[in-house]
Formats: C-alpha cells, structure tokens, sequence
C-alpha cells in the first residue's frame, strides 16, 4: 500500500522537516540504507512534553512522545530520499528514554514509536528495537528516536 494513503487513512501527517539544532544532516544514506538523526517530540519545533519519565512525565505522555519523534524521523527520511515509498523496510529502531532512576519502563515508552511504525508500513515496518533509558535528553526532551531502514 502506498505509505502515503496509510498515513491518510490513519489521520496522520508527515510534519514539516525539523531544524536541525546543530551541525548534522538530517539522515544519511550508505549503500542501501538511510539512518535518520535523533528526533524528539517536538510539533512546529517546540516540545510537547518535557522532563523525565518516572517523574515529570506519564508513561502515556512518553509513548505519545514516542510516537511524535517517530513522525520527525518520517520527515528526516521523507526530505533525503523525496518519498517514502522508497522504503523497502525498517531494520532498527532505537529510542532513549529520560528517566529518574528507578524508572524501568523504557521499551513500554518506546513502543509508541513501534507500535505506530508498524500500523503505517505493516510487513515494511517490523524492526529491531533497543530502548535505553538515560540521565538526559536535549532541551529536557523525554524521548529521542532514531531509525534505521533500507531503501530502493
């Protein structure tokens, strides 16, 4: 199915490209893979959620956290490649999770990034994951996610 229809279906948008806020490209291509930067939660460059999991955020504000730095990293990829139908399949997603420390529920708080990779790309969007929970995240984001796909 056409990524773009499913997004329509779905009620979704690919946002507009984040500024990148440092000196980096917003994903590269090496071969037959596209490896996007670190997105966070950010709608028109501001977070919707800030702080760490565990204290200042509910595990549903991550995973729709989550799901936000997904659509970022969409658009990383949607502005290097110019569609993602190009996208033959995802093969990694890793997602960082701010966490107080006695916080565990990093891949509970990621898995609004893969549950929502997997409703748009079906087949295409099964991956690899590793969710890790760290001290900190830029500009006290909650979550940071980065994806790894192969392409046409």
């Amino acid at each position: 199915m056409d990524v773009y229809q499913r997004l329509t279906q779905l009620g979704l948008e690919i946002p507009e490209l984040p500024k990148p806020v440092a000196s980096y490209e917003p994903a590269m291509i090496h071969g037959n893979l596209i490896f996007s930067a670190g997105q966070t939660g950010t709608v028109k460059q501001r977070l919707v959620h800030k702080g760490k999991l565990g204290q200042e955020v509910s595990i549903e504000e991550g995973k729709a956290s989550a799901e936000l730095c997904l659509l970022n990293c969409l658009s990383e990829l949607e502005f290097v490649l110019g569609d993602l139908n190009r996208i033959n399949h995802f093969i990694k997603l890793t997602g960082f999770v701010a966490s107080s420390k006695d916080f565990g529920n990093q891949p509970e708080v990621v898995e609004g990034a893969s549950a929502l990779l997997l409703e748009i790309f079906g087949e295409k969007g099964k991956h690899a994951r590793s969710a890790l929970g760290v001290a900190e995240l830029p500009y006290n984001a909650p979550v940071e996610i980065e994806v790894i796909a192969s392409i046409d």
